[in-house]
């Protein structure tokens, strides 16, 4: 046998016993024995049981819903840059101290700051008819006196280039069908820079939703800064699909579009921090979030301001049983995260290198639970179905599962590209894309024993994650 084969592998095999002694001696767990980690999740149960039972039958029902309603009743919506959404900052640290979190603070991140201004849309031929319009996120203004122009309608992206010559100096109407919102969304975040590429003056598009009685919904758009910008708004299904119809009639179509939207330099917000911290194991972290910010009509009621109040949810119903984890359980509410996920990428950069083992979002709805949505390697889902096993009682068990190079978790997601296993909740919301960044997103698109669950299942993927002796396994980047 070759000897320097037999030095090299016995190089190796010391390197990675070394690793693993270093790794396991931090708290980052690495081949690992997952049959022990396993039954020391079932371990958890005793304490699991109680705060599912303290969500849904004890002295925490209702308590988010109230919580909530509180909140996005005294502030409504709450869009980047605003007076209005760092008051309610001001407000949620206030009653997180009040309710004996530790840590709270307000962490300082540099935000987009832009108002929409004075809007109206007006289809001027072949009949005189109000459009319902939201502007979309830093869209420029008009200019002065608005724009008259005649409409091109198209379908897809495909259709505007092969009728460039028809787009000069028209305003191009984006009839999109609905087909999901990562799909249909690219009209909303690229149709102005691409109407503009084919000389168009505006884009309306139509609103990136599967349902609509005549409501608009709003978002963010991202201009391309080699091409001229133009307005950009969104308009609703319905006025759409009429715009459609009379152009496949041969009709001609003109709107009259005025809009008065304004973008100011940066200014500063903050992300909103709080935790309990660890018993054993303080410097490592399991992160729970979601985001505080929202856009400028509704109430933020479900994007995100549930999701957001989730964490801190988690954080008073363990501490209202009198226990504490062995690690650090920390909640973040980011800040403008509509307009690109701000706060959460200024957190990863300063942050990305700390000892979090489990990270975790609330972003798409706080409806009935399913489960989780889980990004990890194969052995921290195995760890994981023990977890959801404890979610027996209120049937919320389901495990959706990605490698940590495909899971898509929103404002957590550079951390599990880097190996850290990650979380996003899921529930029943299928429609969830009715309301969402629309008037419509209210506290009565949610239901308070909904909640509960939520609650229930946020506090026992956090506590149990954070209580286990050996961190979740994970990759290392």
């Amino acid at each position: 046998m070759n000897i320097v084969w037999i030095i090299t592998t016995l190089l190796v095999c010391l390197s990675v016993s070394v690793k693993c002694f270093v790794l396991q001696d931090s708290g980052i767990s690495t081949n690992l024995d997952i049959a022990r980690i396993k039954a020391d999740v079932r371990r958890q149960k005793n304490v699991t049981d109680q705060l599912i039972q303290l969500a849904v039958n004890g002295s925490a029902k209702g308590q988010l819903y109230n919580r909530l309603a509180d909140f996005v009743d005294r502030y409504g919506s709450r869009i980047s840059g605003s007076q209005n959404l760092e008051n309610s900052i001001e407000y949620i640290k206030l009653k997180m101290k009040e309710d004996k979190l530790e840590n709270v603070y307000g962490d300082i991140v540099e935000v987009p700051h832009w108002e929409r201004g004075e809007e109206s849309a007006y289809m001027m031929k072949p009949r005189y008819k109000k459009l319902t319009m939201l502007g979309l996120g830093t869209s420029i203004a008009t200019p002065p006196g608005g724009i008259h122009a005649e409409v091109l309608v198209v379908k897809t992206f495909e259709e505007l280039e092969r009728r460039a010559s028809d787009a000069v100096g028209k305003i191009i109407v984006f009839n999109q069908d609905w087909v999901s919102y990562g799909v249909s969304g690219r009209y909303r975040f690229y149709g102005a820079a691409r109407a503009a590429a084919v000389g168009g003056v505006a884009s309306l598009i139509r609103s990136v939703t599967p349902f609509s009685i005549n409501s608009p919904h709003t978002g963010s758009q991202v201009y391309n800064e080699s091409i001229k910008k133009i307005p950009t708004a969104c308009i609703t299904v319905e006025d759409a699909e009429m715009m459609w119809r009379m152009s496949q009639r041969g009709e001609r179509i003109e709107i009259f579009l005025n809009m008065s939207a304004k973008n100011f330099p940066k200014t500063l917000s903050r992300n909103v921090i709080s935790e309990i911290v660890g018993s054993t194991y303080p410097d490592e972290v399991v992160l729970i979030s979601g985001h505080i910010d929202s856009w400028d009509v509704g109430q933020g009621a479900m994007d995100d301001g549930a999701g957001a109040l989730l964490g801190w949810q988690v954080l008073s119903m363990i501490l209202q049983l009198g226990s504490r984890p062995k690690r650090t359980i920390r909640s973040i509410m980011w800040t403008a995260e509509e307009f690109g996920f701000y706060g959460s990428r200024d957190y990863f950069k300063r942050h990305k290198n700390d000892s979090f083992v489990f990270v975790s979002e609330s972003d798409m709805g706080t409806f009935k639970p399913k489960g989780l949505t889980f990004g990890g390697n194969q052995d921290a889902v195995e760890v994981m179905k023990e977890v959801m096993g404890l979610l027996s009682i209120i049937n919320a068990t389901s495990l959706v599962t990605s490698s940590t190079d495909t899971f898509d978790g929103g404002e957590v997601t550079p951390w599990v590209r880097l190996g850290v296993p990650g979380a996003m909740l899921e529930t029943y919301n299928e429609k969830y894309f009715y309301f969402h960044h629309s008037e419509g997103d209210t506290m009565e698109v949610l239901d308070s024993d909904d909640l509960d669950l939520c609650s229930a299942v946020w506090a026992v993927m956090a506590y149990t994650v954070a209580n286990i002796e050996d961190s979740l396994p994970r990759d290392f980047v």
